[in-house]
């Protein structure tokens, strides 16, 4: 599929004119989806990701416009492209951009190049910075119309980004009025788009049907907008949202014909970036029909893509995808590789709600892993997704830590728990041979049952923690690593090996 773009005849234009005519006209082909139409606008003054713009012979407030627009394009492009770096350097021209700007006290126009740059850090993972200088931007975008619907929409996309769904919903529902008055095609199609993203997650997690019906209907404006402005592109993106939506409703098949269009009109454009997507999408459907080979085979796919993408965030999900598949394939050691990656590559740019959710999905998935590893996840999945909004991952966490209280501690018995917690005469020596042996376990758990590396974290010797252990909690021997006896020489100078 190829889409076409208008022809500009300049002849009769100044530079500085046809300059701001051809960011205009390539701005308007960015709405459509039409990246490449875009760049051919701008070849003339640049041509490709990474390259300046040539801005010399232009006015201060026209090399402005170039650069912003060089900049907007940049990290559209490079996100698309998977170009290593793109959002930095979009970063970079939407800077210079903002300085001119800032220098003759023109307000909006920065508010509005910020909201652009916040796009770049959420591209990156960056969801909180990209929060701080959206909310900055709309402080200053007071006035309604394009412009403050826009940056609206891009702080909507970073609150449920971060499992912040009702307040996603609240910007979407309190500026309802803003959207209906807006002309833009896109931008309305975008207001549905986001609504109905919002609404699918809080019908998941908060366990609202009635809320799917919606999003639905949502959905399906979305795509009739999107079809007005002849983006396809976005409207590919709708269809893998709905894939989605049909395969949470446990509708498989309604799921793989949305995926399917979805997929054509992806690979006509060649995005491969939103075919990684698709197929990560995809992959999640053969998962929940247990056809774990096959969804295997298509997450690594998605994987092998996105990570060359430099969109850090969709990396995680293919990657969390891909862990659930190897998990339920019993790859057991591959599957704990691919989640810590996850977990790694999510907390390099920031993202930790997305370090979060893989930690989480790490210990509901694999049931072999060692204490300390299990802790840790634990951990920081708790710290991590502490700010989620989604009641379906607070009851998540909530069966994690059983499951890591069950293995660090053995499962208690109702019958325990309950005398456990009700008044009764303290021995204090009783309790504190407790205290020291839960101290103990815990030691024993973090040091992979190693008496030594238990002893050096407790600050004890071995000799003085195997001691302890042999006389005073000798229930804790069998949860110690065996001792080997060396030979008679190294005995008689006191040294054994846990």
């Amino acid at each position: 599929m190829k889409i076409t773009s208008p022809k500009l005849h300049t002849p009769h234009l100044t530079a500085n004119e046809e300059a701001l005519l051809r960011c205009q006209t390539a701005l308007e082909l960015k709405d459509k989806g039409d990246y490449e139409g875009a760049r051919r606008q701008m070849a003339p003054l640049w041509q490709r990701v990474g390259e300046r713009p040539k801005t010399i012979e232009l006015h201060a407030s026209v090399a402005a416009e170039v650069l912003l627009c060089a900049g907007i394009l940049t990290g559209c492009i490079g996100s698309k492209e998977g170009i290593e770096d793109a959002q930095e350097i979009a970063k970079n021209l939407i800077s210079e951009s903002i300085s001119f700007h800032e220098s003759v006290g023109d307000i909006k126009k920065v508010a509005a190049a910020r909201a652009e740059i916040a796009y770049c850090y959420w591209r990156e993972g960056g969801f909180d910075e990209a929060r701080i200088m959206l909310e900055e931007a709309l402080q200053k975008l007071t006035v309604g119309g394009n412009t403050r619907a826009r940056a609206l929409l891009k702080l909507t996309t970073v609150e449920w980004s971060a499992s912040r769904y009702n307040v996603a919903l609240s910007i979407l529902t309190e500026n309802a009025t803003l959207f209906e008055k807006v002309t833009n095609h896109t931008t309305k199609g975008n207001y549905h788009n986001e609504l109905a993203i919002v609404l699918r997650n809080l019908a998941t997690s908060e366990k609202r049907d009635d809320y799917f019906q919606r999003a639905i209907n949502e959905y399906e404006e979305a795509d009739r907008q999107f079809k007005l402005a002849n983006n396809v592109i976005f409207r590919a993106d709708v269809k893998n949202n709905l894939g989605f939506l049909f395969y949470k409703l446990s509708r498989f098949k309604k799921a793989y014909e949305y995926l399917d269009q979805a997929r054509r009109l992806t690979a006509r454009l060649k995005d491969k970036i939103g075919i990684a997507q698709i197929d990560d999408t995809r992959a999640q459907v053969l998962i929940a029909e247990k056809r774990y080979k096959e969804a295997e085979s298509v997450s690594k796919s998605a994987v092998r893509v996105l990570e060359k993408s430099g969109h850090q965030c969709l990396l995680t999900d293919a990657l969390i995808t891909h862990g659930i598949a190897l998990a339920r394939l019993k790859q057991t050691d591959r599957a704990q590789f691919t989640f810590q990656k996850a977990i790694e590559v999510a907390h390099q740019v920031g993202a930790l709600n997305k370090a979060g959710l893989a930690a989480l999905t790490l210990i509901e998935e694999l049931d072999e892993l060692a204490p300390d590893i299990l802790y840790a996840a634990y951990d920081r999945a708790s710290d991590w997704l502490v700010k989620s909004q989604s009641q379906d991952l607070l009851l998540r966490l909530n069966e994690a830590a059983k499951k890591v209280f069950s293995v660090l501690r053995g499962e208690l018995k109702a019958e325990a728990a309950t005398e456990a917690i009700l008044n009764k005469p303290c021995d204090l020596q009783t309790e504190v041979l407790k205290f020291e042996a839960s101290l103990i376990r815990q030691a024993l758990a973090q040091a992979n049952a190693s008496v030594t590396r238990a002893a050096n974290l407790l600050g004890m010797s071995y000799q003085g923690l195997a001691y302890v252990i042999g006389s005073r909690h000798k229930d804790l021997l069998k949860e110690r690593s065996p001792i080997r006896r060396r030979s008679r020489k190294v005995e008689e100078h006191g040294q054994l090996s846990s």
